[in-house]
Order: structure tokens, then C-alpha cells, then sequence
């Protein structure tokens, strides 16, 4: 039998040497960006896709943002700590001026978290700023938070892009006529699967067009009727995309973690000695290289190493069947008695194949799976709820590490939380409680380096890697600088030459 990953996808590769024979350049100056989903929501108070959270990103700005080791840093304001429980920001100058005209004020700060807060339970962002005791405005440029408790990443949790004030109390629908102070602003909604944004420093106008079939996104970007596609680009078209004239490729390392999750109330995938021999059984090297076009690096943690809290010497389980069959005999599995279990992913192309290498490799040990693709609707509902066995998803953009209190204490489960497998193992809280409660950051980052060593061995994920970035663009369109994250502020040197 064949090994998968070597499988080309050969009739795609035929339809689009039919279909790329001529090209056609877009009509007018807009620049035309590809994406697999559109954005759900155009407030960010509401938003959590990570379409929503990049557009918004670019609509409007905020009091902080993140440097390339995730450490909080001054966006529209710098800080003073005037207590532990005592926060001072003051705005600079920059970003200052909403788009319709008006001054962006500590009173617009303090609407924009206020609103949040009195939300009831609508807002997603709500528990993140939960130690919050009161905001005082105490001018136009100042404004101070007070906390109930001790926090010293509380700058890190004000990245939320700020609203007008009058516009928050007129009861303004953000969700589809956004109004911020970012570098683009907003233009028209004209249907769900175009959307268009209007860089402010030049009047360069962006469309978001939302293409889901990833061959008809390579085709649109072929015939000029996308100028770029981040991202959602199938890896079996690269090296062909690379040879066409009008196309360039450009990828970056990206920080999107992605693992195998379990449902540890499970009677089979809830045995550690399960999962030892699923992640001993998977040859990541061969996915990454064969698949993945070496675009990704193996994970061993949620974060990556160079995160200032990150783990340096973790990288996840070798590659070794033997000791998985090993695993799977002492854990009371043969031929006889094999293990099966149910994986569930959802229906994009590239997660499907991805899943279907896992199932063969499984397979190769003597791990029958069950393999089921969902629309994301489906798919991700039934992670929320706690309806699988076994599932693989992505982490995009984690910044904070106390994403370990929100994904694996035990107090956290949906819908409190996200610990959708139901992990609950009492030195992990007790890990999670302590680096929480450390005044200095060194402190902090040891503990949790710690805890993620001790998730290592507990696997309640199996780290599979931390995928790349990718550009695809017209040769004529130049200036774009991928992030880490996956961000699209990259749009915002970009040009058409």
C-alpha cells in the first residue's frame, strides 16, 4: 500500500493548467486580497475567528500590541505601575483621530472596557478583564485602572481596539459599520463575500473577498482577479505556483500551534498510555516535509520557544512505532482486542489529508481510527460540547501564557472555559494558581515552563507543530511583510507597482 503523503493531487493540477491559460487584470485600483472565510463580526469587543480579529486589527487602534517575544508594549498608550493594583495610562498622539473626524479620548478607553464589562456574559473577551475594580478618566489623556487583585499581565489584556464613547451609547451596530482610528478605515459591507477597506495614509482601497474552494482561489490569483492570498493556499500547487511568471511565494515563520486533542473521560484515548502510543506512532518529520511543504517546525508546547514564557527543549514525542506497539500491548490491545477510535476534523481540504495520514500512520501500529469530516459549524460544535473521542485543531495568535488556565484547569470546562477534553489533574492547577500569583514576570515564566514540561508528559494534546505563513501575490504587487501571527498588516505597506 502507498504511503499517502506522497500522493499528489494530480486532477487538480489538471484543471488548473486548463483553466490558467489567460489572465485577465483586475478592473480599477483596488487591491484584491483572498480568504478562505470572511469575517464574522466588524467589533471587536464581539470578535473571536481570526478574520474578524485581522480586520479588526487594521480598523481600529488600541492601547497595546505584542513584540516578537509576546511582551506587552505601548500601542496608543504608555504606562505607569502606580501599585499592584494601580494602572496609568497615557495616550501619545498617534492613531488619536477616529475616522469620522472626532478626537479619540480616555473617556473613549474607558466606554470601550465599560461596555465589556456590563455586557452580562455577551462579550467573549469579559473574563480576560474580570480583575478589573473600577476606570477613572482623569483627563483627556489619561486614564487609570483599578484592580481587585494583583496582575502583572494585565497590560497584555487592553489589545482591544477602541470605540467612540457617543457611538457606544447611541447604540451604534460596530458589528457591520465599524468606526475606529486604525490605518484603514471602513468602506461598505456589500455582501458577505466581499468586504472593502480603505488604507488611510494614501486612499489605497482593499477588497476581502472570501473565495472557499482553495483551487478556485489559486485560479482567481492566476487570472489577476485576486492580487493576494495569505495562507489557504493547497501545498501540492507551491512548487507548480512557483514556476508560473506573474506568481511569487513567500513564507515566515508563524507561531499557529496545532495538536490532536481527546476526550479524557474517554475509557480508551483517556489512558495515558494511549496517547503515549498515538504520539509515538506519528512520524511528524514526513507530514512537515511531505505535506506541509517544510513550511512548519514540530511543537512540543501551546507556545512556542521563543516566547518569553515558552519552553526552549521541548519538541514533542520521536518518532518510534515500536515503542507505540510496545504501548498498545502493555495497555492491553492486540489483534485480538484492537484499539479503535473516531477522529474528527472538519471538511477543509488540507485538514482532511492531514487527518488521513494520521489515520495511516495509526494504522501502521495496529490503531484502527475512524475517520469523519464535518462542515466547521458541525465540527466545531461538537468540540465545544465535548462530542468526540478524539479531534485536531489550531491555536492562532496565542499571546498571553495564562491561555493555560483557560484551556487546561480544571475549573475551565465549556462553558466556562475551554478545556473541552475534561483534563483534571490537580498539580496542573496547583502549577497554574502559582505562576499566576508571582509579581515578577521571571517568576511567572519559570512555573509555567514547568507546567508545560508537566503537560508534556501528561498529554492531554499531542503537539503535532507550529505552522508557517505563506503569501502567494502577483508579481507586480510588492511591500508585503508577513507576521507571525498571521496577521494582515502586511496590507499596510503593500502597493501595486
Amino acid at each position: 500500500m502507498p504511503v499517502p503523503i506522497k500522493n499528489a493531487l494530480r486532477p487538480i493540477l489538471v484543471i488548473l493548467l486548463l483553466a490558467s491559460g489567460a489572465c485577465t487584470e483586475p478592473q480599477g485600483n483596488a487591491l484584491r486580497f483572498g480568504l478562505s472565510a470572511g469575517a464574522v463580526t466588524l467589533d471587536p469587543r464581539y470578535a473571536t475567528d481570526a478574520v474578524s480579529h485581522r480586520i479588526n486589527r487594521l480598523i481600529y487602534e488600541r492601547l497595546v500590541d505584542f513584540d516578537g517575544n509576546f511582551h506587552a508594549v505601548p500601542r496608543l498608550a504608555r504606562w505607569k505601575v502606580l501599585s499592584p493594583l494601580h494602572y496609568r495610562f497615557t495616550l501619545g498622539e498617534k492613531g488619536r483621530v477616529f475616522h469620522d473626524g472626532r478626537r479619540l479620548t480616555a473617556g473613549d478607553v474607558r466606554a470601550t472596557y465599560v461596555s465589556i464589562l456590563d455586557a452580562g456574559d455577551i462579550s467573549p473577551h469579559k473574563a480576560m478583564l474580570s480583575g478589573i475594580e473600577h476606570i477613572e478618566v482623569i483627563n483627556e489623556e489619561t486614564i487609570d485602572f483599578h484592580l481587585y487583585v494583583a496582575d502583572p499581565l494585565f497590560p497584555g489584556r487592553l489589545a482591544i481596539g477602541i470605540l467612540p464613547e457617543d457611538l457606544i451609547d447611541a447604540g451604534h451596530p460596530f458589528h457591520r459599520q465599524p468606526v475606529g482610528s486604525g490605518r484603514m478605515k471602513f468602506l461598505d459591507w456589500p455582501g458577505e463575500d466581499r468586504l472593502r477597506l480603505q488604507r488611510v495614509s494614501d486612499g489605497q482601497i482593499f477588497e476581502f473577498i472570501t473565495v472557499r474552494d482553495s483551487t478556485v482561489r489559486v485560479l482567481k490569483l492566476l487570472r489577476g482577479e485576486l492580487d493576494l492570498v495569505q495562507n489557504d493556499v493547497p501545498v501540492e500547487l507551491l512548487e507548480w505556483l512557483k514556476s508560473k511568471p506573474d506568481i511569487v511565494i513567500e513564507t515566515g515563520r508563524g507561531d499557529t500551534f496545532t495538536y490532536l486533542g481527546f476526550n479524557l473521560r474517554d475509557p480508551h484515548v483517556g489512558r495515558l498510555i494511549v496517547r503515549q502510543a498515538i504520539a509515538s506512532a506519528l512520524d511528524r518529520e514526513a507530514i512537515i516535509r511531505h505535506v506541509l511543504g517544510k513550511a512548519a517546525r514540530q511543537a512540543g508546547a501551546l507556545l512556542p520557544p521563543d516566547h518569553w514564557s515558552g519552553h526552549p527543549d521541548l519538541d514533542g514525542y520521536k518518532y518510534d512505532p515500536e515503542r507505540s506497539r510496545q504501548l498498545l500491548k502493555q495497555a492491553g490491545y492486540d489483534q485480538a482486542n484492537p484499539l479503535r477510535i473516531t477522529y474528527k476534523t472538519s471538511n477543509n481540504p488540507l485538514r482532511v489529508r492531514l487527518a488521513t495520514i494520521i489515520q495511516y500512520q495509526l494504522g501502521q501500529v495496529g490503531i484502527g481510527v475512524d475517520l469523519q469530516s464535518y462542515d466547521w459549524g458541525t465540527f466545531y460544535g461538537d468540540i465545544k460540547s465535548g462530542n468526540f473521542q478524539m479531534y485536531s485543531l489550531s491555536w492562532v495568535g496565542l499571546k498571553m501564557p495564562d491561555i493555560f488556565r483557560y484551556i487546561f484547569h480544571s475549573a475551565s470546562v465549556p462553558p466556562a472555559g475551554a478545556n473541552r477534553g475534561y483534563y483534571n489533574d490537580e498539580h496542573a492547577d496547583a502549577l497554574i494558581r502559582n505562576a499566576e500569583i508571582r509579581p515578577r514576570l521571571e517568576d511567572m515564566a519559570k512555573i509555567y515552563r514547568e507546567l508545560q514540561a508537566y503537560l508534556h508528559k501528561q498529554l492531554p494534546y499531542v503537539p503535532l507543530w507550529y505552522e508557517d505563513n505563506l503569501l502567494a501575490r502577483r508579481r507586480n504587487v510588492t511591500g508585503y511583510t508577513l507576521s507571525a501571527d498571521g496577521n494582515y498588516d502586511g496590507l499596510l505597506s503593500v502597493e501595486r507597482r
